[in-house]
């Protein structure tokens, strides 16, 4: 029986999950479309790379400032209006991304993206919260392996299109129309959650006490995942010394091991449960990148990596199903909540690597991201064994 207090409507739990798994596609999909022309628009607007920089703060921006708009809104309707609408107005924001002609249009433009992405993300999760619910076994960790799988097909289309030489202008409308079409095709399909009057939040709603323990979970799986993005290739280049080939490679087995991962977690979950898959989580990546700091070669650092995308795979999925289950905020608030304080480190702890490879080099940087793992095991820990409050 679904895990509820509020009344939800659904067709099939095997519908309602095909929908949430194309909606995890769309996402997915559309961000690394767009994450595969930006070169292609930096050349196009003449920018250097500081000038870059700048502007796609924009997004993040616009993410953390809609942050407790989102909560507020998932407190009042439900998950699914808000997730149809995020869709909408993401794809809206990826087509015009293709039509930019000057530096501040593309600011403007990558504000709302990520605005839209917060609303679109957000709802989605609380939307397979709801699936989840429907089923007796573990199913969250799969949604987010299709976003995974996703962001290698778009980035994989992305390439087609730099490699034919089609404009943005081209690419990014027609994945955004396709996208649209296929939200508009499985929208009807998706679960209705209806919200309780006793869900309604202030604006800025951050975790109780009890909630709290997932949001610094998340924030400790997040800082990771994005120091993994952002500095990982680098590591490669600066720290282990290899080749810019052998650097791509490197991030490329994290990225498999992190997909993988997510399609076998559901497994290991039903088999193990949450809680000693969320440790095994935090000691792979205190592992993994422990042994990219300590041994700084090509293999080692390689097998390190792989360690560490297994770790991040499956950690914030399963948070957010647990967080979900929450007796002191709605499903759908809660996950806002902690994702406030997770995407703080996302946005966060990735430019403290940069001051601390800057001021004792990158492995040290890496050994002090390391002791993350060691956190998230520690908080882990200290979750009650029912994962309710």
């Amino acid at each position: 029986m679904p895990h509820t207090d509020a009344i939800i409507t659904y067709k099939t739990p095997k519908r309602a999950r095909i929908s949430s798994t194309v909606f995890y596609f769309i996402s997915g999909f559309g961000y690394s479309a767009w994450a595969s022309r930006i070169p292609s628009i930096q050349q196009h607007l003449h920018l250097n790379e500081a000038q870059l920089g700048a502007i796609l703060f924009a997004m993040p921006a616009g993410l953390m400032l809609t942050m407790p708009l989102t909560s507020q809104l998932l407190g009042r309707f439900s998950s699914r209006s808000i997730m149809f609408g995020g869709a909408m107005m993401y794809n809206i924001m990826l087509g015009l991304l293709g039509f930019v002609t000057h530096p501040w249009q593309l600011a403007v433009i990558l504000f709302f993206f990520g605005s839209s992405r917060n609303l679109f993300n957000l709802s989605l999760n609380a939307q397979s919260v709801s699936v989840q619910s429907l089923y007796d076994r573990s199913i969250m960790t799969f949604f987010h392996g299709v976003w995974s799988m996703a962001g290698f097909a778009g980035a994989a289309v992305g390439y087609l299109m730099v490699t034919f030489n089609v404009a943005p202008a081209w690419h990014l409308p027609s994945v955004a129309i396709l996208m649209i079409i296929t939200a508009l095709w499985f929208y009807p399909e998706t679960i209705y959650h209806k919200p309780s009057a006793l869900q309604k939040k202030p604006v800025f709603s951050l975790p109780d006490k009890f909630l709290l323990k997932f949001a610094l979970i998340c924030f400790a799986c997040m800082a990771c995942e994005n120091t993994m993005y952002d500095w990982g290739g680098i590591y490669f280049e600066k720290a282990v010394h290899t080749s810019k080939q052998s650097a791509t490679a490197g991030f490329v087995f994290y990225m498999v091991a992190m997909t993988i991962s997510r399609f076998a977690g559901d497994k290991m979950v039903n088999k193990l449960g949450v809680k000693p898959i969320l440790k095994y989580s935090g000691w792979l990546i205190f592992a993994g990148l422990l042994i990219a700091v300590l041994i700084p070669y090509t293999v080692a650092a390689c097998i390190g990596f792989v360690l560490t995308g297994a770790g991040v795979s499956c950690i914030v999925p399963l948070v957010f199903s647990m967080a979900g289950k929450s007796k002191t905020m709605s499903g759908a608030s809660a996950i806002a909540a902690i994702s406030t304080i997770g995407y703080l480190g996302f946005l966060l702890v990735p430019p403290f690597v940069g001051f601390v490879a800057q001021a004792a080099g990158l492995r040290m940087a890496f050994g002090i991201i390391a002791a993350f793992g060691a956190l998230i095991v520690w908080m882990v820990s200290m979750i009650k064994d029912d994962g309710a409050h």
